[in-house]
């Protein structure tokens, strides 16, 4: 990863179910542990924003999608599998698996 790169992650949840929760706790963990700081989270409410999940097409939650840096990736679940999180967010490579 470039120093200088930042990366770009949304989740969409819908209200407060131990299912967000545990994909939010998820998330933390693996920014904290694999992004070094190096990343801005948001956390979008479907239910309090629904017009953002609607132009983001938003099918299921909780779902993840990395904005920046390109190219966009989505993961839908609650984030338990880091390893596969990783991967399908393009943040570690095949290999290292």
């Amino acid at each position: 990863m470039n120093e200088y790169q930042k990366y770009l992650l949304k989740l969409y949840i819908t209200g407060h179910t131990a299912r967000s929760e545990r994909a939010i706790k998820n998330l933390r963990n693996i920014c904290a542990e694999d992004l070094g700081g190096k990343y801005e989270m948001r956390v979008i409410d479907i239910l309090e924003r629904p017009q953002l999940a609607e132009d983001e097409k938003i099918l299921a939650t909780p779902t993840l999608i990395k904005a920046l840096p390109p190219p966009l990736r989505r993961i839908i679940g609650d984030l338990s599998d880091t390893e596969k999180v990783l991967v399908g967010l393009d943040l570690l490579p095949i290999d290292e698996k």
